[in-house]
């Protein structure tokens, strides 16, 4: 919100000197948070100016211009010279000159300069060139704006170009200070000057009735109607074509808003005055009275920005005897826009359901300032008040006259009594306030105080919808009172908490990935049914998943039930950007939600209490399982390439010793067994195992994926990745990790070369070689798949490398082969393996 100091300064006493960083000082103390300031970037001397006379001169290249002679007021009585392009100016007319020494916006210095044949001592300007409006079309002639100032008078300060607005941050929650009248009172609470409501500043009482009005809502939006009140007021024999006042026109400029004409100009200064959003019909365009209703499926309705718009059963709509004429808290009609040939105006002032117009809104993608107001919450009570106040000005500034026809609708529901009991809000600020003070702010707020036995009863005002009980009361007298008197204490941690071994484990899971050199990554859990069923499970196809009832993409409406299609997608975008060795990892949680569940909970318990246990039962059990994964995505190179040695890509190995790392940091061994997954290449895919007390158990796949995938994902054909589930992963952990002692005896190593089957998966061979070579077997692993000459076709060459030790002696090499040779026996019993020599 931008606030025009001139503009603030009618409705608060602003402190003697103040400058707008005082004024965002004193904003930011009532929780206000500062943006920037907003100045019109024009300095002087820029005067007003009468054309004495001019010689038109036309030029080679075509144009003509004016060697003009001005009058600018000094003292001398001089007469400038001074070179126009324009032609919409006569003599006599008052212009706005801008002389030398001058600056205006862009930074554009004005100087003496020779042009055209002449010394051009200053320029005359046009509204754009002063910051004023778009306007470029010709030259700012003061009496087209209804001025008529003396030679010489600073046009700065005519034109009101000497004003500044600071501008705030306003929170969804406060959209009473979307307005001068907000920013104004919570100026006053800040500085406690007196604050002078403009809603009380205009008649309301004028008789307005006869214009048939109806509310007709089928389709109320969480059980609200649409549209709680109404007001309509009449002016007629207005001069639509009349300029808008310099005054009038600065302030909305400073305030980030378009100057169009004089008659929408109003509608938009009032808003921005009061807080209530307003529209202007043109009356004789109107066919019949206004209802205000839902709309049919199928219907159109072309808005202001000349756009044809199909509605929405949902939308909320004013319409006429011919349809719809405008989106209700949107956006108007083209139809019953007014326009320069508009001299009745019908002036609407509603206020309308703040969910229905932010789904509108977001619907269409049309937010205006009317609906960003709307979705906030605008005080119902002060529509009566907002309209008057246009018709007012309709009056002063365009001519017209106020006449007794309109409506008035008023449906909206009083505020409640909120019970604030005796020491409740010194108990959750943790500051004493005496009742008195409590009292003198409630009431400075706009709140109807009573003194009750028990505490206070406290009515809110009608703008302030978010005060809805006791701890948001409690918050306003903190807030006023001054959150400096709020001390600052750190809280005693009781004695024996910390980290949950689960959380050191999955910390000591994420630093030994970091360690290892990946990077880790956060990506958003929003993803599309197509990627869910892609990774959601091994088997492909569709999986159950959680659909947002609210997606902030429509793109992406689903919870994700795996963690890669966010890597995939972090590795698209840094692709995209020319990062091409890629190592990342994720740790977080998925969605799994049981096949046939409902999850959700109708209607979420108050927040400023603690539920009881039978609400958290229900509402833990409406959240679907989130298991904690983790998962990594290599492509690209491992190693790069360097001096004397050749890049090495990245592959499979990579993911499984990540895989190994990330495992052994929380004390756990996986054993890697040949896998299958939809998605993943079938002879580069491993399934992933520990072993539990109740027996083994799969715990997640690593693998490449498909060659065809990974084109289709635009991605390098070789991209490596894991899964793992993490939550399993640490729930075989021992509860005390082991730490083997080193042995002071020398180990003996050995290799061991099988030939079996080519279709025989090397994680079984090697877990018989295991089991068979027995206790003095330290450590084995595949250090070798040959297929080639020597070997049979169908057979492939599978060579181990074995570690032997004994806890108590020097291992001979008899007992090291005994045991090699014994772990070769069982391989061939169960698989036909035979020692390749």
């Amino acid at each position: 919100m931008r606030v025009p100091l001139s503009w603030l300064a009618e409705y608060v006493e602003l402190l003697p000197g103040s400058t707008p960083e005082d004024v965002h000082a004193a904003l930011v103390k009532v929780g206000l948070e500062e943006e920037e300031i907003h100045r019109f970037e024009v300095s002087g001397p820029i005067v007003v100016g009468q054309v004495l006379e001019f010689v038109e001169e036309p030029q080679s290249n075509g144009k003509t211009i004016r060697w003009c002679q001005v009058d600018v007021g000094e003292a001398n009585g001089g007469v400038r010279g001074i070179v126009c392009g324009a032609h919409n100016f006569a003599a006599g007319d008052k212009v706005a000159v801008t002389l030398p020494g001058a600056v205006l916006p862009g930074p554009f210095p004005i100087a003496a300069r020779k042009t055209y044949g002449h010394t051009s001592d200053g320029m005359i300007a046009s509204g754009r060139e002063l910051g004023l409006n778009d306007e470029h079309a010709g030259i700012l002639v003061l009496s087209t704006l209804g001025l008529d100032p003396e030679v010489g008078t600073d046009a700065i300060t005519l034109l009101g170009l000497d004003d500044a607005a600071v501008e705030v941050n306003v929170t969804p929650d406060r959209g009473y200070a979307f307005s001068i009248r907000g920013i104004a009172r919570e100026y006053s609470h800040a500085t406690g000057a007196v604050f002078r409501d403009p809603a009380e500043q205009v008649d309301t009482d004028a008789p307005a009735d006869g214009f048939p009005l109806a509310i007709s809502d089928d389709a109320p939006v969480r059980g609200n109607v649409g549209a709680s009140v109404f007001v309509a007021r009449a002016v007629e024999g207005i001069d639509a074509t009349r300029p808008t006042p310099p005054w009038l026109a600065a302030r909305l400029r400073l305030a980030g808003v378009r100057s169009i004409s004089l008659p929408v100009d109003i509608t938009n200064y009032v808003m921005l005055e009061i807080g209530q959003p307003i529209h202007g019909y043109d009356l004789d365009k109107l066919r019949g009275g206004i209802t205000v209703r839902r709309a049919q499926p199928g219907e159109k309705l072309t808005t202001l920005d000349g756009v044809e718009r199909t509605l929405d059963p949902e939308d909320l709509l004013i319409t006429d005897d011919s349809g719809a004429i405008g989106l209700a808290g949107v956006m108007g009609g083209a139809q019953t826009e007014m326009s320069d040939t508009t001299t009745r105006v019908l002036v609407e002032a509603a206020n309308f359901d703040p969910v229905s117009i932010a789904r509108t809104a977001r619907r269409h993608k049309l937010p205006s300032e009317a609906s960003r107001r709307f979705e906030r919450g605008v005080d119902p009570a002060v529509a009566e008040a907002a309209a008057a106040r246009v018709v007012q000005l309709l009056e002063q500034l365009a001519g017209g006259h106020a006449v007794p026809l309109g409506a008035r609708i008023h449906n909206e529901r009083a505020p409640q009594p909120i019970e604030l009991a005796d020491g409740a809000v010194s108990r959750l600020i943790g500051v004493d306030y005496d009742d008195a003070e409590i009292e003198r702010t409630l009431t400075a707020i706009g709140a109807d105080v009573a003194k009750t036995d028990a505490g206070f009863s406290v009515t809110p005002p009608s703008w302030r919808p978010d005060l809805i009980d006791a701890a948001t009361l409690a918050e306003e007298v903190a807030r006023v009172g001054g959150y400096d008197r709020i001390p600052s204490v750190i809280p005693v941690a009781p004695p024996g908490r910390g980290l949950t071994r689960e959380q050191q484990l999955r910390r000591q899971a994420a630093w030994a990935l970091a360690g290892s050199g990946l990077t880790e990554v956060l990506a958003m859990p929003f993803v599309t049914a197509a990627q869910n069923n892609a990774f959601g499970s091994a088997a492909g196809g569709p999986v159950p998943a959680v659909k947002l009832a609210n997606a902030l993409d429509a793109r992406v409406p689903f919870l994700r039930t795996s963690l890669l299609p966010g890597l995939i997608d972090i590795a698209q975008r840094n692709l995209s950007r020319g990062l091409t060795d890629l190592a990342i990892y994720e740790l977080g949680l998925v969605f799994r939600p049981e096949a046939g569940v409902r999850y959700g909970i109708d209607g979420l318990p108050i927040g400023n209490a603690r539920p009881d246990d039978a609400t958290l039962a229900a509402l833990n059990d409406s959240i679907p399982p989130q298991p904690r994964f983790a998962s990594g995505l290599f492509l690209g190179n491992a190693t790069p390439k360097q001096p004397g040695r050749a890049a090495v890509p990245a592959g499979l190995a990579d993911a499984l010793a990540a895989v190994r790392t990330l495992a052994a940091s929380v004390g756990v061994e996986v054993e890697v067994r040949q896998g299958s997954h939809a998605s993943l290449h079938p002879g580069r895919t491993a399934e992933l195992f520990v072993v539990t007390p109740a027996g083994e158990e799969s715990v997640g796949y690593a693998g490449e994926l498909l060659p065809a995938l990974a084109a289709e994902l635009d991605l390098p054909r070789v991209v490596a990745v894991f899964e793992l589930d993490l939550g399993k992963l640490i729930a075989a952990s021992p509860v005390q990790l082991e730490i083997e002692p080193i042995s002071s005896y020398p180990a003996a190593t050995q290799d061991l070369s099988l030939v079996v089957p080519r279709e025989l998966p090397a994680g079984e061979v090697l877990a018989a070689v295991v089991e068979g070579a027995g206790e003095l077997l330290e450590r084995a692993h595949l250090v070798d798949d040959y297929r080639g000459q020597g070997v049979a076709e169908e057979a492939k060459s599978l060579t181990f490398a074995l570690r032997f030790r004994a806890d108590d002696r020097t291992l001979t090499a008899a007992e090291a082969t005994e045991a090699k040779l014994a772990g070769a026996r069982l391989a061939g019993e169960r698989f036909g393996a035979v020692v390749r020599e």
